[in-house]
């Protein structure tokens, strides 16, 4: 039997006219436990954009009843990025064509990211409280990968305007509610921004929902494009910028806001701006861990790390960077390249990922302290010396004490801690 997306009028909208809600909200209801059972009779009832989105969900191992642990976005991170993303300045029209009007009525207006990261929710407060239940919240990942089937995820995964019906979401926490979403789209480059979302009762999955949530689409690209013309840098014109110096946390900067990385992410990303040729699952495997990844885990990080850098960021087969990344490693790089040690030595505020044990990172690591050294050894600037030796990472660089001890007098009195500093490294080392 032909599914509902077959039998003629428009796949995306999830109610059509003259169709009985509660008798769709049974049918979708025995489909999809059906689906959940692996009994294969629900293909009549279900619209074949939702029946692949089930099995894309079901793919990625999303589970239906919940329990799907994804990072959130919260305080200061949270509002530094969004204050820095491009969906931010569209934020004034959606509020004016959709949030202004939506206050006790049920329903719930939502920006997300281009990964399905949502960035503002608004609208009736106590739609917004009862959301909570089923984690619909700022800074909350609902993409496809994590939420399963939902309107602003599945509008991100397959780059359309879309309508999630009750039990059509994947997630059963999500059925009792319906969404009309619409991806947004750089208006020179056309990549996906983010999504705009409504969220609500059975009436949010009507057509004329899904027709007004295109509309606003339409108007915040127009905005989006006088924009450009008016700022044309202001769309990501700034390449991302990794950080990974020091005992902070890393993470990358857009704009002005920074995303926290977890120690792993921020390898990869290090890695793969260091090959910018890509590297093979096992090429990576072996540069994060001695005892080599398995592939599995590696395409299980990969995924993960798309979901807080971007899917337009990374490509796969080999994986690699899309664009440029820039970083403080490679800021340093380039001021010794040019002879400004003085520069590094500012930018150097710590050793590369310190906490890594990756092979490839430790490379890294060294590689940049052996040639911070022998810029600081061949100028042998006293100034610069001293702050390299009082500093964590050059602390016990005995090399580098002999040589800021070359450069003063024998009769200071700094002369003499120095050489008790040296006589002291020597014992500890073992030198």
């Amino acid at each position: 039997m032909a599914s509902r997306s077959d039998s003629g009028g428009n796949p995306w909208v999830a109610v059509r006219p003259g169709e009985d809600v509660a008798v769709l909200a049974r049918q979708m209801s025995s489909a999809h436990q059906s689906f959940v059972d692996d009994i294969r009779t629900h293909g009549s009832a279900v619209r074949s954009v939702v029946l692949d989105s089930w099995m894309r969900s079901r793919t990625k191992g999303v589970d239906p009843d919940g329990g799907n642990e994804t990072p959130i976005l919260t305080g200061q991170d949270l509002e530094r990025y969004r204050n820095g993303h491009p969906m931010a300045i569209i934020r004034p029209v959606i509020r004016k064509l959709l949030v202004e009007d939506a206050s006790d009525t049920g329903l719930l207006v939502a920006i997300s990211d281009a990964e399905g990261r949502l960035l503002w929710v608004e609208g009736d407060s106590a739609a917004k409280d009862r959301a909570l239940a089923m984690d619909f919240a700022e800074g909350v990942d609902w993409s496809e990968e994590s939420k399963g089937t939902n309107a602003p995820g599945t509008a991100l995964a397959v780059d359309h305007s879309v309508q999630i019906f009750a039990s059509e979401h994947f997630s059963r926490s999500v059925h009792e509610w319906s969404c009309s979403a619409a991806p947004v789209h750089h208006p020179t480059s056309g990549h996906i921004l983010g999504a705009i979302d409504i969220t609500g009762g059975p009436r949010v999955a009507v057509p004329e929902v899904l027709s007004l949530v295109r509309a606003t689409v339409a108007a915040a690209e127009s905005e989006l494009r006088l924009h450009l013309m008016n700022s044309p840098k202001s769309l990501g014109g700034t390449a991302p910028r990794l950080e990974v110096l020091g005992s902070g946390r890393p993470g990358v900067v857009r704009g002005s806001g920074r995303i926290p990385l977890s120690q792993r992410h921020a390898e990869i990303l290090l890695l793969l701006g260091e090959h910018p040729e890509g590297l093979s699952s096992d090429h990576l495997a072996v540069l994060l861990d001695e005892q080599e990844l398995d592939s599995v885990t590696i395409r299980a990080e990969m995924s993960r790390l798309r979901k807080t850098f971007g899917t337009a960021g990374l490509a796969s087969r080999p994986y690699r960077l899309v664009g440029e990344l820039t970083s403080d490693v490679g800021d340093i790089r380039r001021a010794l390249d040019r002879g400004d040690v003085d520069a590094a030595l500012r930018i150097y505020s710590g050793p590369v990922l310190p906490g890594s044990s990756a092979p490839g990172i430790e490379s890294i690591r060294e590689e940049l302290r052996s040639r911070m050294q022998a810029a600081l050894l061949r100028l042998g600037d006293p100034v610069l010396l001293a702050q390299w030796t009082s500093s964590i990472h050059g602390r016990t660089d005995v090399i580098a004490w002999e040589a800021y001890r070359a450069t003063l007098s024998r009769d200071s009195a700094l002369y003499g801690q120095v050489s008790a500093r040296i006589d002291l490294l020597d014992r500890e080392l073992g030198i």
